[in-house]
C-alpha cells in the first residue's frame, strides 16, 4: 500500500513538472520566437498563454519596448581632417523577432555591438562630408535624419531591429586640438580687443579735439562779446563825461583837479617837486588870490 502511494506521489510530480515545461506566458511588452530542436517554428509569439512540448520545443523571450544603447565616445574626422571626440546614444526595438534570433541569438550586447558598428560607419561617412560647423551648427539635424533612415535600413535588412533615434550628446575636440583652438581663440579675441581700444582711442582723441575747438570757439565768442559791452560801457561812460563837462566847463575842471590831489597826496610818505606857480596848483594859487583879497 505505502509503495503504491509512493508511486502515485511520483507520477504527480512528474506531471506537475510536465505541465509547468509545457505552459508558457509571453507579456505585452515582450517578443518571443518559438523552437524545435533549434530551428525556428514560430517567428512571432503572441502575447498570452501558450502550450508547447517539452524537451522539444524552447522558447526565446525578447524585450519588446524600445532600448537604449549609450555609446562610448568615438573620434570621427571632419572634411577638414580635424578630429572630433562625439558621444551618442540609439534608441531602437526589435521589429522582425526571426532575424534578430538568427543575427544573434537573442543576446542584447551583440545587438548594441551590431548597431555601433553600423552607426559608427554611418557618422564617419556623414562627418567626412561635413565641416566643424556644419556638424556643430549649421547641419547636425539633417545629419541625424539621414543616419537614422540609412542605418534603419541597415538593421532591418540584417537583423531585423529599427532605430528609433540617434542623438549626438556632446562633441568635443581632443585634448591637443582644443587646446591650439583655445589659443586661436584668445589670440582673436586679443586682436579684437586691441582694434576697440585702439578705435576708442581714436574716438577719445576726436572727441577730445572737438571739445578744445568747442572750447577755444566759446572763450573766443565770450572775449568778442566782453571787448563788445566794455567798449560800448566805455562809449557811454565817454559820453556822460562828455555832456557833464559841456554843461559847466568850469566845474569839471576843478572837479578833476580834486581827484588829481586826492590820488596825489592820499598817502602821508609821498613826496613831489613841482612848480608852485605851474597848472597843476592853479586852483590854490586862485584860492590864495581871493584870500588876499
Amino acid at each position: 500500500m505505502a509503495h503504491r502511494g509512493f508511486w502515485l506521489m511520483g507520477l504527480v510530480l512528474v506531471a506537475l513538472w510536465l505541465a509547468g515545461n509545457s505552459v508558457y506566458i509571453i507579456m505585452q511588452t515582450e517578443r518571443a520566437v518559438l523552437l524545435q530542436f533549434g530551428q525556428v517554428v514560430n517567428p512571432d509569439v503572441k502575447p498570452g498563454l501558450h502550450f508547447k512540448w517539452p524537451w522539444v520545443n524552447q522558447v526565446r523571450k525578447f524585450d519588446g519596448r524600445i532600448l537604449t544603447f549609450d555609446s562610448p565616445p568615438e573620434r570621427f574626422l571632419t572634411v577638414e581632417k580635424k578630429p572630433l571626440d562625439v558621444d551618442f546614444f540609439v534608441k531602437w526595438r526589435i521589429t522582425d523577432t526571426e532575424s534578430y534570433y538568427t543575427a544573434t541569438t537573442g543576446d542584447e550586447a551583440r545587438a548594441h555591438g551590431l548597431l555601433a558598428q553600423r552607426i559608427r560607419t554611418g557618422l564617419r561617412n556623414q562627418f567626412g562630408e561635413r565641416t566643424v560647423h556644419e556638424v556643430v551648427s549649421g547641419e547636425r539635424d539633417l545629419l541625424m535624419d539621414q543616419l537614422v533612415d540609412s542605418t534603419t535600413r541597415a538593421a532591418q535588412a540584417e537583423f531585423g531591429v529599427e532605430v528609433i533615434d540617434i542623438r549626438i550628446k556632446r562633441i568635443d575636440l581632443p585634448e591637443r586640438v582644443s587646446q591650439s583652438v583655445f589659443e586661436r581663440m584668445r589670440s582673436e579675441r586679443e586682436r579684437e580687443a586691441r582694434e576697440y581700444r585702439a578705435t576708442g582711442r581714436e574716438q577719445a582723441e576726436v572727441i577730445r579735439a572737438a571739445a578744445d575747438r568747442q572750447k577755444t570757439v566759446i572763450e573766443a565768442e565770450a572775449y568778442r562779446d566782453a571787448e563788445i559791452i566794455r567798449g560800448e560801457g566805455d562809449a557811454l561812460s565817454t559820453a556822460i563825461y562828455a555832456q557833464a563837462y559841456s554843461v559847466d566847463a568850469e566845474f569839471y575842471a576843478f572837479l578833476r583837479s580834486l581827484e588829481a590831489y586826492r590820488e596825489s597826496f592820499g598817502e602821508g610818505g609821498d613826496l613831489m617837486v613841482l612848480d608852485p606857480r605851474g597848472d597843476f596848483f592853479q586852483y590854490f594859487q586862485q584860492a590864495q588870490g581871493s584870500s588876499k583879497r
